[in-house]
């Protein structure tokens, strides 16, 4: 696991990186991964979005004073893909925590592209993204989170219990629901996480 995890690091894209790359799909109708027509559309409609919640996220001063209470180097591995709705959802909240904590270092690899890393972090036996992967100094696991929060995971499944189907209805209800939130349930559970990591980083003391 370490192995593969180094080379995943070693072979990663910063978020700005990634946001050239976003550009450059859009630029040409294509989308990273397996394409089809509405993974290219959905490319397209992510970058939109992506570029609206760089411009327009802010953290608390709470928030803020938490994320850089982090007294250890971390590396925040990320594996997605353009086209992934729930992606553009979180990254770009990733993204705002590290670059208010310094001992943070933001990676991200797509997920088609390397099968061996997601395939060793699963969700329910799916290769759901995005997947957050928080590894320590030394590149070993500390802690995973994804593919999307508790609460949005509830919309998903309660639309799942009432339909029996994930339909296009769905899609629309849950960016509803993310465009409401406005990230508070990601950043809450990332928050719970770096209490975590502090303790993690007393025992390392």
């Amino acid at each position: 696991m370490i192995q593969l995890l180094k080379s995943s690091v070693a072979k990663a894209m910063s978020y700005a990186e990634y946001n050239l790359l976003f550009k450059q799909m859009v630029a040409e109708e294509r989308t990273t991964g397996e394409s089809s027509p509405e993974k290219i559309n959905y490319t397209k409609l992510n970058f939109s979005r992506n570029k609206r919640l760089d411009k327009t996220i802010q953290l608390s001063e709470e928030q803020k004073n938490i994320f850089k209470d982090l007294n250890e180097e971390q590396t925040w591995l990320i594996i997605t893909e353009t086209w992934c709705g729930d992606a553009v959802q979180s990254l770009p909240f990733f993204n705002k925590i590290a670059e208010n904590c310094e001992n943070i270092k933001l990676k991200i690899v797509l997920r088609d592209e390397n099968p061996d890393l997601m395939d060793s972090f699963l969700t329910k036996g799916s290769r759901s993204i995005p997947k957050l992967i928080i590894l320590d100094k030394d590149l070993q696991v500390i802690n995973h989170w994804g593919p999307r929060s508790k609460a949005a995971s509830k919309v998903v499944n309660d639309y799942i219990q009432e339909h029996g189907q994930i339909e296009d209805q769905l899609k629309t209800d849950l960016q509803v629901w993310y465009n409401k939130n406005k990230g508070e349930a990601i950043l809450q559970e990332i928050q719970e996480l770096m209490v975590s990591k502090k303790e993690y980083a007393r025992l390392l003391e």
